[in-house]
């Protein structure tokens, strides 16, 4: 039986970076994997900063607020330090980022609550703004619609039932669409979290850091590792190691984020070697916790 929420969630560990300045989106293009230049006011962009060796050091949820001025939500615990790695590349570009967390406050809406912001049915990444606040469509979680909720700090809250963020985390791992945080910073590339596949890369636009490395990845077909939801009745936090069967003593995997299961133990998306998927899975060694792949909620573009 699917377990089904409705309200909303105050979302107090992610941040929001804003960049602003006549190169802000010329800027992003050059550094993100997906395309700035070409997002229009009716959606929102999912994408990573990768290191040069494409390894993610963070990922966001982005969207303009004007010709001049993007915004991007990310990991709170990652935020200091990705500003501060991206502020070293602007150089000459007329482009400057800031901490704007303190101005904003974020929610996640879920179920009934969503209908009050966006079009439950509107498909992913697409935005919508009423007065100062923006909503954005994400990836359902068990059927039910989910949507980002941007509002002015002094704004009033949604309305509709108060859900905790435990309760909202486990809606994100449900959808199957991870968030980079500290605890895999520069662990994975983009498509080991199947972000080629929910609209966070794009194989057209031009460099950025890591981008050899992303497109050899999908192009020469060396996909080895992947992102599945997962299920284990112990507890399962981010950055623990996964381990096959088939080798005791190297984990083919990691635990990317997770979150308490409503009807017990936890549930998590899981970032593993894909020739595991049929092995028995067990939890921080080979003496762990057996561990369950759940259906992946959408489906994967094949490799090129």
């Amino acid at each position: 039986m699917k377990h089904l929420l409705h309200g909303f969630a105050p979302l107090s560990h992610l941040g929001v970076i804003r960049v602003e300045g006549e190169d802000a989106v010329k800027f992003l293009q050059g550094q993100l994997t997906n395309d700035f230049a070409l997002l229009d006011d009716g959606h929102a962009r999912l994408a990573a900063f990768c290191s040069p060796k494409g390894r993610m050091q963070a990922s966001f949820i982005g969207f303009k607020r004007g010709p001049a001025e993007v915004l991007l939500v990310c990991s709170l615990d990652l935020l200091a330090t990705t500003q501060k790695r991206l502020s070293m590349f602007v150089m000459r570009a007329k482009a400057k980022l800031t901490d704007a967390t303190d101005q904003f406050k974020l929610y996640g809406l879920v179920g009934d609550a969503v209908a009050q912001a966006i079009d439950p049915a509107a498909a992913p990444w697409t935005r919508v703004d009423a007065g100062t606040s923006t909503a954005v469509a994400l990836y359902p979680a068990n059927g039910q619609p989910r949507a980002l909720l941007l509002t002015p700090a002094d704004a009033a809250a949604p309305t509709g039932a108060a859900l905790t963020t435990e309760q909202w985390l486990w809606t994100e791992v449900q959808s199957g669409v991870a968030t980079v945080s500290q605890a895999i910073f520069e662990a994975l590339v983009p498509q080991m979290l199947n972000y080629e596949s929910v609209g966070g890369v794009n194989f057209k636009k031009g460099c950025y850091p890591g981008q050899e490395v992303v497109a050899r990845s999908q192009f020469r077909g060396t996909l080895k590792r992947r992102a599945y939801v997962a299920h284990a009745d112990a507890p399962m936090f981010a950055g623990q190691e996964v381990f096959a069967d088939t080798d005791a003593e190297q984990p083919c995997g990691l635990v990317v984020q997770a979150a308490p299961a409503p009807n017990g133990g936890f549930d998590a998306i899981v970032s593993m070697q894909t020739a595991a998927q049929s092995a028995g899975l067990t939890l921080g060694a080979a003496s762990g916790a057996s561990i369950a792949l759940l259906p992946l909620p959408y489906e994967l573009l094949e490799d090129i």
